[in-house]
């Protein structure tokens, strides 16, 4: 099945628009988290490269606007839609895992800047920038400016980026073996 179709029986409809159902992220086959000795951070992948620290969401929302605050708001209560989460606010970012990170906003003055990661390359206009980093692991970075940002097709790219998060996309590839 692909992770387009796997989207559209957890939580997408074929017009991107996310159900109000949280997605079953049931993953007893999957080795338990590695934890960092240091910080204390999970990762899926044991002795993950990071930076260490405990930082914290003041942190990044000193000097903004309560507007960019608002905005993260809506980010957050968007995936929370989806299924539970992890913020991890870190240095530089705010990051949302699941079993790995699968999006990040970063809070500027007038807006957020961030990425999802999604099994498969979507080019879009709202996309800044798409990177590649292998089959199944496509960095899209955006920019948030305003509420209205957040709409159908931003919160569809946040349910398949959440599947990735929860190494849904993984489920395929395990069985073929």
């Amino acid at each position: 099945m692909t992770l387009g179709a796997q989207a559209a029986q957890q939580g997408l409809q074929p017009t991107g628009v996310v159900r109000r159902t949280p997605i079953d992220i049931t993953m007893t086959e999957r080795p338990r988290l590695w934890r960092c000795q240091k910080c204390g951070r999970a990762f899926a992948n044991r002795n993950q490269s990071h930076a260490c620290g405990r930082f914290t969401l003041a942190h990044h929302f000193r000097g903004k606007p309560p507007a960019i605050r608002a905005l993260y708001r809506e980010v957050v209560a968007a995936i929370r839609s989806i299924g539970p989460v992890r913020i991890l606010p870190e240095k530089t970012r705010i990051a949302f895992q699941v079993r790995m990170s699968f999006a990040q906003v970063t809070p500027r003055r007038g807006w957020l800047d961030g990425h999802v990661v999604l099994a498969r390359r979507l080019d879009h206009p709202r996309f800044r920038r798409v990177q590649t980093f292998s089959p199944r692991n496509h960095l899209h970075t955006f920019r948030l400016a305003q509420q209205s940002d957040i709409d159908a097709d931003f919160r569809a790219w946040l349910a398949e980026a959440y599947l990735v998060g929860a190494q849904q996309h993984l489920k395929s590839r395990n069985r073929a073996t």
